[in-house]
């Protein structure tokens, strides 16, 4: 039998046992896809990642699965290996750390104790199956409480975005599974992020959030760095000037986490810069076959 070592973190915080769950095999390439499937599946975390031995300086080969597929990105299990390799003493905070997962190249650059990665291709918006009333049939609520015409964005993983009028709204929505299967399964795209806008200023603005997906059933994520990717970019795209978000998510989950973005400015159009902390908070073994 091989023993296959594994990190767990909890990602985009500063605290254990909030934000997003996630597991990193180090020096995993040994493992066939098959094995790593099986592996995400045991383990039923939100992601597993699976890395390689490094191709060159500070350049790993990364895949990402949940426990039934293969995403070609996501957010959290960067910044999660990141911060994981700075860890271990792998990268030094002070050097540029690159990751290839199947969307392509990611960049990562350390500031203090957070990591940000920017996006590999720039985002792509779309229209979405939802309208206003059909968004607002989804989610239980009046359709005065959705904002504007949900779209779908992607930086590499898409999203609908709905655009909720305050937090409340974001508490207590209620998803209809005949509509998710209606306007949401057809669609393509199963994963929805609802937001609300809780303060603008200058420097950053806030916003709450929640992202819904299809795994095993309607399932809820603490923290999605993809989804914030996608919805930063499609703010950016509606004005010319620096964007920096503050996203609040997992809060109604008891795993509040806190995702830093950013758009425009010194970043080429449509491409974003997504950060965080992470916090280590366990280790393992798994026996796999050879």
């Amino acid at each position: 039998m091989k023993i296959a070592e594994y990190y767990l973190l909890d990602v985009f915080t500063d605290q254990p046992f909030s934000g997003n769950q996630l597991a990193v095999f180090v020096n995993a390439g040994g493992l066939s896809t098959e094995t790593m499937q099986a592996v995400a599946n045991e383990l039923n975390l939100a992601e597993t990642v699976f890395l390689g031995a490094a191709t060159g300086s500070n350049h790993y080969p990364m895949r990402i699965f949940t426990p039934t597929q293969e995403l070609p990105f996501a957010g959290h299990p960067t910044v999660g290996t990141a911060q994981l390799l700075a860890e271990l003493g792998l990268v030094k905070r002070e050097q540029t750390l690159v990751l290839h997962p199947p969307v392509g190249e990611l960049s990562i650059r350390y500031s203090g104790e957070k990591a940000a990665f920017t996006t590999a291709r720039p985002t792509s918006i779309t229209p979405s199956t939802l309208d206003q009333e059909t968004a607002a049939s989804l989610l239980g609520l009046q359709s005065h409480q959705v904002i504007g015409t949900p779209v779908i964005s992607s930086c590499g993983l898409a999203f609908h975005l709905i655009e909720l009028s305050d937090p409340a709204a974001l508490k207590n929505i209620h998803i209809s599974a005949a509509v998710w299967a209606s306007a949401i399964a057809s669609s393509g795209t199963e994963q929805i992020y609802l937001y609300v806008t809780e303060t603008s200023e200058s420097s950053a603005t806030t916003l709450r959030s929640r992202m819904f997906s299809r795994e095993h059933g309607l399932c809820e994520d603490p923290a999605t760095g993809s989804a914030a990717a996608a919805l930063t970019g499609y703010l950016a795209s509606t004005q010319t000037s620096p964007l920096r978000l503050q996203i609040h998510q997992g809060v109604d989950m008891g795993r509040p986490s806190v995702i830093f973005t950013a758009a425009n400015g010194d970043l080429k159009p449509g491409f974003v810069h997504v950060g965080g902390n992470a916090v280590v908070v366990g280790k393992g073994e798994f026996y796999v076959e050879r």
